[in-house]
Parts: C-alpha cells; sequence; structure tokens
C-alpha cells in the first residue's frame, strides 16, 4: 500500500510527491505518457533543450516560489521579448512605445496616448456586446486590426464578433520602451530543462510511465489510501454531465541545417491569413550556440477527445458546467484534485506551484 496514488506527472502532481516525500510518505505516481513532466516536458534535439508542449516561460513575483525552484535547479536569466509579425511589418510586444512608434512614426508617449484616445472616441463603444468591441474600446482601430483581431480569431477558432467581451478584461498598454512582456519581479528557465526539475520534484516516488489510469482505475485506487487526481475533472466520473470545453495546440517541429532562423525565441503572427499563432526557437530560450536549430510552429484547434486539452473554454456555459462537476469532487473524501485540468482554469507555473504546495501544506500539515 503507499500512501497516495497520484495520477499525473505534472508540475502539480511533481510537487505533490515531493512534498509528500518530505513527510515521510509513499507516493506511487502513474502517467498516461511516456514521460514526465507533463506540458513543461523537455526534450534534447541536436543539442537543444526543445519545449515539446509549447513555450514556458517561468516567471513570478512570489519570492518564496522562486527560490522553491531555484533550489531544484539553475535558472538563467531569460527575458520574455516576443516579436509580432503581421503581413510584412513587425512589431514588438507587449504594446509598447516601440510598437506605436514602428506603426504611427511617433516618439512620445503623449503622441500615443492621443492617437488611441482619438481612435476609441471615434468608435464611440459604450457598451461592448463582444470581444472585437471590447478589444476596439481599449486600444483603438490599429492596435486591434494588426496584433489581436486575427491571432485571437485564430485562437479561438472563430470570429471574435462571436466571443464573450470578457475574455479580454484588460489590455496592457506600456507608455515605455520596455519590451520586457511580463512584469514579474524573477525570470528565467531552467538551464538544464524542465525535464530535469521535475526528476528532481519525483525523486523517491515510484514512477509508472504509459500507465492509463482509468483502464485499471480499482486495482490502481486499491493500491493507496487517498488518490491525487490531476486529470481531467469531467473524465473522472466519465462525463456524466457532458464534456468540458478546450482549445487544444498542435507542434509541427523542424530542424534546420542554420544555427539562427528568426532571432528571438518566441514570433506571434497575427495576420489571418498565416495558420500557425507562432513561431518557436528554442535555443534562444537559453542563449544557445548549436550550428543546428529547432523551431516549432503552433495551431491552435478545437479539443476532441483524444486529443490533449490545453486552454479551458471559461465562458458561462462552461463555467456553469464545472460547478456541477466540482461540487462531485467537494463531496469525495478519498480524493483530491489539483491543476489546470483538476480546477477547469489555466494557470501560469508559479501559480500551479503554489496551489500543490498549499494542498499539500492542508492535506500533510
Amino acid at each position: 500500500m503507499y500512501d497516495y496514488l497520484i495520477v499525473g506527472a505534472g508540475l502539480f502532481g511533481a510537487v505533490f510527491a515531493s512534498e509528500a516525500r518530505k513527510k515521510g510518505k509513499t507516493c506511487l505516481v502513474v502517467e498516461k505518457r511516456g514521460h514526465i513532466g507533463g506540458n513543461i516536458y523537455c526534450e534534447e534535439i541536436e543539442g537543444i533543450q526543445v519545449h515539446r508542449y509549447g513555450a514556458h516561460i517561468f516567471h513570478t513575483s512570489d519570492k518564496k516560489i522562486w527560490e522553491y525552484v531555484n533550489a531544484l535547479g539553475e535558472f538563467n536569466n531569460y527575458v520574455n521579448s516576443p516579436v509580432a509579425v503581421y503581413k510584412d511589418e513587425l512589431y514588438n510586444l507587449p504594446f509598447n512605445m516601440n510598437t506605436f512608434s514602428k506603426m504611427w512614426g511617433i516618439r512620445t508617449p503623449q503622441e500615443a496616448k492621443e492617437k488611441i484616445a482619438s481612435q476609441i472616441e471615434e468608435l464611440q463603444i459604450t457598451e461592448p456586446k463582444n470581444l472585437e468591441e471590447q478589444a476596439l474600446s481599449l486600444v483603438g482601430t490599429d492596435v486591434y486590426e494588426k496584433l489581436i483581431k486575427g491571432y485571437t480569431q485564430k485562437q479561438w477558432g472563430r470570429p471574435c464578433t462571436e466571443l464573450p467581451s470578457f475574455i479580454i478584461r484588460r489590455l496592457p498598454l506600456r507608455f515605455t520602451y520596455d519590451n520586457n512582456y511580463f512584469n514579474d519581479r524573477y525570470q528565467g528557465i531552467p538551464t538544464e530543462g524542465y525535464t530535469a526539475l521535475v526528476e528532481k520534484l519525483l525523486e523517491g516516488a515510484e514512477v509508472r510511465l504509459n500507465t492509463d489510469y482509468f483502464a485499471e482505475k480499482e486495482s490502481l485506487d486499491a493500491q493507496a489510501e487517498k488518490i491525487v487526481f490531476t486529470g481531467m475533472l469531467d473524465e473522472y466520473y466519465q462525463f456524466c454531465y457532458g464534456p468540458l470545453q478546450y482549445r487544444t495546440v498542435r507542434f509541427e517541429a523542424e530542424v534546420l541545417d542554420c544555427d539562427n532562423y528568426q532571432g528571438n525565441a518566441v514570433v506571434n503572427y497575427t495576420d489571418y491569413e498565416v495558420p500557425y499563432t507562432r513561431i518557436i526557437e528554442h535555443k534562444h530560450f537559453v542563449f544557445g550556440k548549436q550550428e543546428k536549430t529547432v523551431i516549432s510552429r503552433e495551431y491552435s484547434e478545437e479539443w476532441k477527445p483524444g486529443m490533449e486539452p490545453y486552454y479551458p473554454v471559461n465562458d458561462d456555459k462552461n463555467t456553469e458546467l464545472f460547478q456541477k462537476y466540482r461540487a462531485l469532487a467537494d463531496a469525495e473524501e478519498r480524493v483530491i484534485f489539483g491543476g489546470r485540468l483538476g480546477a477547469y482554469k489555466y494557470y501560469d507555473m508559479d501559480k500551479v506551484i503554489a496551489a500543490a504546495l498549499e494542498c499539500a501544506e492542508a492535506e500533510l500539515g
């Protein structure tokens, strides 16, 4: 018998396993994929740590969380500064003075503010009825048309006029020449990749890969006192109320016989006619000097059973459905639900770790 059966070897499950081990508990971790780490898994190709499931840049303002991850491995000083390509134009992200200067040929913050304010005033949108109107009321016509509209439609698979306005609560406009995407105090990427970090967390736990929990649920459940489940909450309950909705991402990785393909780790393609949302060049995350390079094109798609769910569709309909499943979960005495899929919520990595530590503290004392 194990103290805990942990379903899923991603970040939440691995942090919980680590904390349980510190308390002298035994853990069995089962993972349906052939590797640990969940979506932060990195694999080495041509000497480059490739983020197989998309770019993962660690950032946080929580000093304790930053110290926690740095105790697991060395982090570099990578700062996320993506660029956006719209047709034959290139802009800095987030929307800042470099963006506005390129777009309108201006130099000062006052000029940028006046330009945006005049566009917003012309539109006279008082009560945004959809995402398009919400975005236009926040940033005006030019920024929306060139940098938001096409990218958002690709991400969600439907026109912005059919998306609810609450998806965009705010759009950060920076009136400085600062290309740092995140406002967080701490930022970086583990120099040996995320897989090595998760390996450290799982030390002392028994890990079984390529294991379908639902195919062996009865026998696996019988091997532990309690269960920590980090998979899809609706799947745990056999979709009894119907499936929750997700967006997923398809990746096309390619090894190129050049040392530098795009000059930046992250390049977004905001034109709707370009089928992918962005291209990641992985070596730039750790300032690589390899002779070859590896890129990944990302395509946003509607999730279907059998695909990997990425982004919960947190609209009113799905939120209401999730609450029904949450009520079932809250009534469980032996099962703990956690992580992005268990909470039906998109989490940054630092928030996943914080939630796992909070859960472990409540459970283990």
